[in-house]
């Protein structure tokens, strides 16, 4: 069988290839570059290029082919423009998803496969399971073993289709025994520090590269007290359980508090409503308080950024999250279960968030979360994923 590895330059699709050809697979590298464009970027322009030379020494060394593909105008209108878009209408997106479900495993495998792959394997700290369903196989998405670097979230829109060329050969892994197998294997990768940033953009002055097509536009910042939360319904259910919430309370606490000018007090100015996210302090550049200010909310339309005070302040929490029908992505097939059904998983809205017990409301209109506990920074246009037990059972971008 003939594997086409995502080979980066990184240590953890080094040692992805490296397994898979003392397994005895027919191997050849693959490496992907996404993006050209530098502005706003920390590094410059090298930082591919010194991917690119690591990911070549890596090949020879394992002596396997090495192929080099330019993805970047279909990186740039299928994630990229998406990013643009998202952060226009004052949601925040998640890139590396969409590059995950767009790129790496349609474009890039439709390359490999091209290329006479039969399948496709990364460097992602998680696993596949096969089991086979009505006659049928059927693929199950596992965290990782090491609980500190699981990257199933970042796989949490991938289709059955797309898991059934994909592998994970360093899954069963941790970070240090990756580390120890590239150094005994002499691997060129052994000692490179782990990218950060944007998938293929890398690390980025978000406001600076969010300019190349969304302008700067100064507006109020609008302090919000702590007060204006003592009367407020979607504050109250906070403190609610599971039993204290019924189906007709859900869309309402689910909803992001609505802020006006009149709710607070002036604060400062910004430079454009878009370019903040909630829970964001950097970036704020406003004294005078005890505490730092935190963003609770941003209104795009009349260019104002709501704060807070304080990392504990309730404009950051909230108890539930609502996700539209169109925009629910479930990995295995149980879209089948009835209409208003509720049951309990485990969940995270960030990587590498610890998992958070909640209660799943499948509802004609779409999917509402409710959590156990109150959660810091729930944020409009990211992903919010759902498990049971290990498996990663669905997803779904956050619409409030």
């Amino acid at each position: 069988m003939k594997i086409a590895v995502g080979l980066s330059g990184g240590v953890d699709s080094s040692v992805a290839a490296l397994l898979l050809k003392e397994q005895g697979y027919d191997v050849i590298a693959l490496f992907m570059q996404n993006w050209h464009d530098t502005t706003g970027t920390l590094y410059g322009d090298c930082q591919w290029k010194d991917d690119l030379a690591i990911a070549k020494m890596v090949a020879k060394k394992l002596d396997i082919p090495f192929h080099f593909v330019d993805l970047s105008s279909q990186y740039s209108k299928r994630v990229v423009d998406y990013m643009f878009s998202e952060y226009s209408k004052g949601r925040t997106p998640n890139p590396d998803v969409l590059c995950n479900r767009e790129i790496k495993f349609d474009v890039f495998l439709k390359e490999a496969l091209s290329l006479g792959a039969d399948m496709v394997a990364t460097g992602h700290y998680c696993r596949k399971e096969t089991r086979v369903v009505d006659g049928k196989e059927r693929y199950s998405l596992l965290a990782g073993v090491d609980s500190n670097k699981d990257q199933s979230y970042f796989l949490c829109q991938l289709s059955q289709q797309q898991l059934s060329k994909s592998m994970f050969p360093i899954g069963e892994l941790t970070k240090p025994q990756v580390r120890e197998l590239a150094t005994n294997a002499n691997l060129p990768s052994a000692d490179k520090k782990d990218s950060q940033g944007i998938c293929f953009v890398g690390k980025v002055d978000l406001p600076v590269f969010l300019q190349q097509k969304l302008s700067s536009s100064e507006g109020d910042v609008i302090d919000i007290p702590e007060s204006y939360y003592t009367d407020n319904i979607i504050s109250k259910a906070c403190f609610k359980g599971y039993e204290g919430i019924s189906e007709d309370d859900l869309p309402l606490i689910a909803s992001p508090y609505s802020y006006s000018k009149e709710d607070g007090l002036f604060a400062g100015k910004h430079v454009g409503a878009h370019f903040y996210t909630v829970g964001q302090r950097r970036g704020l550049n406003i004294g005078g308080h005890k505490e730092p200010l935190f963003v609770v909310g941003t209104d795009v339309k009349e260019n104002i950024v709501y704060t807070g005070e304080g990392k504990s302040h309730p404009g950051l929490y909230r108890k539930a999250l609502f996700i539209k029908s169109d925009d629910v992505h479930w990995l295995n097939n149980i879209n089948g279960i009835e209409e208003n059904f509720a049951f309990d998983l485990l969940c995270r809205i960030r990587y590498r968030q610890p998992l958070q017990k909640a209660r799943l409301f499948k509802m004609e209109e779409g999917v509402y979360l409710v959590f156990d506990e109150p959660q810091r920074g729930i944020t409009p246009g990211q992903f919010a994923v759902w498990y049971i037990a290990e498996e990663l059972i669905g997803s779904g971008v956050i619409n409030g």
